[in-house]
């Protein structure tokens, strides 16, 4: 009977890995997993259909490709123009006879005092090419005939005297816009760079997640946002031009695949795609420098920010103390994401600062918090009577720290600090949603090219790691330094052998 059970069991486990889900029609998909973009909309298209369906979202369009392929959903929603630059690249993709829907497409206006005039020079320029032509020519170029390779886009002969706007632009969805050699193109920024040319406007794009380009228009960080689906409700609380593209909206489920290339084979392939291609290798060095510059900055000006706020409540100032104890309280108690946006689009919302100084700023709040908490704990594992001892011995208040405290306290939480060193580093994975092009940031738009996923994803977790390594190198050596314990002896005793 046992054996019965087992296998009984195993066929069981094995069976969804044999079954093969045929979906032909939209309402065989009910009860199934369906993927959708974060903030597209898409799934309000049929969910009267499917009503017991659950949606799960991803911030990339190209990690459903995934999700589809490991079985983790059935089937995902996209646009019919980026489903065909997918089918390229993965032939075992299908789609259901049926569209989903349809969707049009727009910009969205920032709040500020530029909208009125924008809105109407952009509603103006896509009549007009509605009516020459430039829309069906720039649909031929970027989506019917699409060359991933080879199709550019010129962004350049901008005169500027109209001044610069910002535009928010995902930068990591073909057709629309994406980083080749080195620059952003597509349907979205050429539409764009041939409005700026009309007008007298020098464009410059920010790729940001899809989700926080809305959010980012309205509070005035970009004068334009791109590729913002029309919604009843986005009509009454955002500023929406025209349409200036309509599109079918697709299920694409999995086909018969097709794989012909060995392992190796794909493997050479995708290296080379990662890497080779355009040069890529280029933008992995520039995330990474991104990333150390963040990192660095933010912990030396954490480290002396949190240093001069602990000696500013050191000897119980009561108010410096409850502001200090307040402050540390929202910084900890606030997402690391969240805190980023805040001050990105909000506090320096309508500043210049670029979101590389807005994450050194938050993430030096961050580690100056860290660094009170750290030398709180180091301090007072001191017996006061220590400190007593040294004023005894003639050592002024600031002499008895810096030379009888601090040093012993630095035992203490140097081991933290270097812990909080690499929690940081990590920690910058998420300055994308501010524009920044990380490390993390540029390996999400090298896979929106790509389709793959190994390579990307394996190297920057390598280059994450050397980062971790160099940086927690240099803290064990300050802290060799400062421990006695963690020294040789013939290092400790240096100084008494040299006077006998």
């Amino acid at each position: 009977m046992r054996k019965i059970a087992a296998i009984v069991g195993l066929l069981l486990c094995l069976a969804p890995i044999f079954a093969v889900g045929e979906f032909t029609t939209i309402e065989d998909l009910n009860g199934h997993d369906i993927g959708v973009q974060t903030a597209v909309l898409y799934e309000e298209l049929i969910q009267d259909r499917v009503p017991d369906t659950t949606f799960q979202y991803y911030t990339m369009p190209n990690d459903m490709i995934l999700a589809l392929q490991s079985g983790k959903v059935d089937a995902y929603l996209i646009e019919e123009v980026s489903y065909g630059v997918q089918k390229k690249n993965h032939p075992e993709l299908t789609v259901l006879e049926e569209p989903a829907g349809y969707i049009n497409a727009t910009c969205i206006i920032g709040e500020n005092e530029r909208q009125d005039r924008l809105l109407s020079e952009l509603n103006q320029f896509i009549a007009d090419s509605w009516e020459n032509g430039l829309l069906d020519e720039l649909y031929d170029y970027w989506i019917a005939d699409f060359d991933p390779v080879n199709d550019t886009c010129d962004v350049s002969g901008f005169t500027g005297e109209n001044g610069k706007i910002a535009v928010a632009v995902e930068g990591g969805y073909e057709p629309f816009s994406f980083i080749s050699n080195g620059h952003i193109s597509g349907f979205d920024v050429d539409f764009i760079c041939r409005f700026a040319r009309a007008y007298g406007y020098e464009p410059e794009f920010y790729e940001v997640p899809f989700e926080a380009i809305a959010p980012g228009v309205e509070t005035g960080k970009y004068d334009i946002g791109m590729n913002i689906v029309v919604s009843a409700e986005r009509n009454e609380t955002g500023t929406l031009s025209d349409v200036y593209y309509t599109t079918p909206i697709r299920l694409v489920v999995m086909g018969e695949s097709d794989e012909s290339q060995s392992f190796f084979q794909q493997l050479t392939e995708s290296f080379n795609k990662t890497f080779i291609r355009e040069g890529r290798w280029k933008l992995f060095i520039q995330g990474a420098g991104i990333t150390i510059l963040i990192t660095v900055s933010s912990i030396l000006f954490g480290t002396i920010l949190g240093f001069l706020v602990f000696m500013a409540c050191r000897k119980g100032n009561v108010f410096a103390n409850r502001l200090t104890n307040v402050f540390l309280w929202l910084i900890h108690g606030m997402p690391t994401v969240l805190l980023l946006m805040i001050l990105y689009y909000i506090v320096f919302g309508s500043s210049s600062l670029s979101g590389t100084w807005v994450s050194v700023v938050g993430f030096s709040l961050m580690f100056a918090c860290s660094m009170i908490d750290m030398l709180r704990v180091g301090c007072n594992a001191i017996g006061r009577g220590q400190f007593e001892a040294s004023r005894a011995m003639g050592y002024s208040d600031g002499q008895s720290f810096f030379r009888i405290i601090l040093p012993q306290a630095a035992q203490h939480f140097l081991p933290i600090y270097r812990n909080e060193v690499v929690t940081l580093i990590k920690e910058t994975s998420v300055v994308g949603y501010i524009a920044v092009l990380d490390l993390t940031k540029i390996s999400d738009l090298v896979r929106s090219r790509t389709y793959e996923a190994f390579f990307p994803l394996i190297v920057t977790a390598i280059m994450y790691f050397v980062i971790s390594a160099i940086m927690t190198r240099c803290v064990t050596l300050v802290e060799k330094k400062i421990n006695p314990r963690l020294r040789k002896k013939d290092k400790i005793l240096r100084g008494i052998k040299e006077q006998d």
